[in-house]
């Protein structure tokens, strides 16, 4: 049998899917979901699906959580009839505001308990591929990865362990401890109940930071500068998760480098306007000076590159990645975290990083789709 006739994987399929990334794709831009970066999982989403179809892809935007519930019984017994008239996308603006996740679930008219909404698996399978737009719990822990490995349902970014790795703070340091990534020294407690904060604040000093371990874009963290404020932020981060990370507080700056394609992009240096790299900071335009490449010696910022790339290859992550560090007074580099579905909005920094290497936002989500066509045919080598 001839050598290009040979279908790896599941077959046919595969090697169909390859080939039609060549041209247009049926793609199913999934994002929305049910956590606290929803609203920004919406921007992202939004901009993406826009910039596949001027690559010339049948691109649809699908909410994980509430999914084609309005589309109607004919678009759910049929949602490949999406792709042929694409629904028209409509700006996104974001309010700086954590959703209201009850009044999110309230909304959903379909009253099942799943994550995942009516029609959305249905129209996932029907695609070519699924570009996962999703932020936080339940789409950048692995989860939905998981599912769509056992369904055959290829997809973009990392694979279900390398995501849910990065997305757990303290798995992440006790990943890369073994490879000499310098990262802030650490106290974590696990399935921490209410009358044990006294305790954990009495161990703990400040000025430090308190984390919910799994938690994105600085929701659930608290820098801690004053000894009466540990104890209410311990409060709060457990109103995120039972687990929490209590963190040495670094002063300096803020970078952060992404890698895409197994190469470490130019850093961005985050100066917030007022305060810190906060939720708010993070997505409201002009809320923060971002300077792109960042400050850096030419070692300081290749040794940070690197430190990027050793954090992507250790945790096994696919196509990107964006890596969060501070540099101290002495030029020092911490690792703080990685992302393995950074945030892809218009004031988002990958794309910042990519720009200042010529890749335009288009090329950029092009780019990630065409790296999923490759590990989705096993030709990723």
């Amino acid at each position: 049998m001839p050598a290009e006739t040979v279908f790896r994987g599941s077959g046919r399929r595969k090697m169909l899917r390859r080939e039609k990334g060549r041209n247009g794709m049926k793609i199913v831009v999934l994002c929305g979901g049910l956590s606290t970066e929803r609203k920004i999982s919406f921007s992202s989403g939004t901009k993406i699906c826009g910039a596949l179809r001027e690559k010339g892809h049948q691109a649809v935007l699908v909410d994980l959580f509430l999914g084609l519930e309005d589309m109607g019984e004919e678009v759910l017994a049929h949602p490949e009839q999406l792709f042929e008239k694409l629904p028209e996308l409509k700006p996104v603006e974001f309010d700086g505001i954590a959703p209201d996740l009850d009044a999110v679930r309230a909304s959903r008219k379909w009253k099942d308990p799943s994550i995942v909404g009516r029609g959305v698996l249905e129209i996932c399978k029907k695609a070519d591929m699924v570009f996962v737009a999703l932020h936080g719990l339940n789409g950048e822990d692995g989860r939905i990865q998981a599912a769509f490995d056992l369904m055959g349902i290829p997809y973009t970014g990392s694979d279900y362990l390398g995501a849910a790795m990065a997305m757990d703070k303290i798995t992440t340091k006790r990943m890369l401890k073994p490879f000499g990534i310098k990262t802030p020294a650490w106290k974590e407690y696990h399935r921490v109940k209410k009358e044990q904060i006294p305790a954990i604040a009495a161990e703990n000093t400040v000025p430090c930071v308190v984390k919910t371990p799994t938690g994105g874009s600085s929701v659930g963290v608290y820098i801690v500068k004053e000894e009466k404020d540990l104890e209410p932020a311990l409060y709060e981060a457990l109103k995120y998760s039972r687990d929490i990370l209590v963190e040495q507080f670094i002063e300096g700056r803020e970078f952060t480098n992404a890698v895409l394609l197994d190469r470490a992009l130019p850093s961005v240096e985050i100066i917030p306007h007022v305060g810190g790299y906060d939720y708010s900071n993070k997505y409201a335009a002009g809320a923060t000076e971002e300077i792109c490449p960042g400050r850096l010696s030419e070692e300081k910022a290749g040794q940070m590159g690197e430190m990027a790339l050793t954090v992507h290859r250790a945790l096994g992550l696919r196509t990107y990645s964006r890596s969060d560090f501070m540099v101290d007074q002495n030029d020092d580099i911490y690792f703080l975290e990685v992302n393995t579905l950074p945030g892809m909005t218009p004031t988002s920094l990958v794309p910042q990083e990519a720009a200042a290497v010529g890749i335009s936002y288009e090329d950029l989500c092009d780019q990630i789709v065409q790296d999923a066509v490759r590990y989705a045919s096993g030709n990723e080598g």
